[in-house]
């Protein structure tokens, strides 16, 4: 797909997976994902930080690694729910916690098999900083979204993620950097 950036590998649940697609679902070239492989990720914030959930030993994957909300489509569910119903799961948050749920762009993800993977990417603004996490999670800890390199166990996933969401490094530093000229020439109040 013209456009693309190059393959890399991410993880999504127990399988590697590889990028294979641009931050937009808009294109007509996606490979079409069966039943089963679509996901939704949620990205929260308190206050312009981001929470980190650190996976525990009682899963079979990715234990010990950093990463945001996630969690299987169930059939019947629209994504929005699916993300509401995982915030409520993994965080303890409900209706009035979350103040806004803004859908981002869908990430298509090939596993090492090239079989595809949709992930639905979210961003929940909450009005907690003191979650309550369940037995997937063993920590969690709130960064802004310029400091999360320091977490180096992450998994592989959670940049592209972040990037879609636009909470990634590069687009903090690049927003950032593009205010503080406008700033500058007088545009920006």
């Amino acid at each position: 797909m013209e456009g693309s950036p190059p393959n890399r590998t991410v993880r999504g649940g127990a399988e590697e997976l590889q990028s294979t697609a641009t931050d937009d679902d808009s294109s007509e070239d996606h490979t079409p994902v069966p039943v089963g492989r679509v996901l939704v990720a949620v990205v929260l914030e308190w206050q312009h930080k981001i929470a980190l959930f650190r996976r525990s030993s009682n899963l079979d994957h990715d234990v010990g690694r950093w990463h945001c909300v996630t969690g299987f489509l169930e059939p019947g569910a629209t994504p929005r729910q699916q993300a509401l119903q995982e915030l409520a799961e993994e965080t303890g948050l409900i209706g009035h916690d979350v103040v806004e749920l803004r859908a981002g762009p869908c990430l298509t993800l090939d596993d090492t098999t090239g079989a595809p993977w949709l992930v639905h990417t979210f961003t929940a603004l909450s009005v907690r900083r003191r979650l309550q996490i369940n037995w997937e999670h063993d920590a969690y800890r709130w960064t802004s979204p310029s400091k999360v390199r320091r977490f180096s166990n992450q998994v592989s996933w959670l940049e592209p993620v972040l990037r879609a969401t636009g909470h990634s490094t590069s687009e903090t530093t690049r927003a950032t950097t593009e205010l503080k000229s406008q700033y500058r020439e007088g545009i920006a109040t």
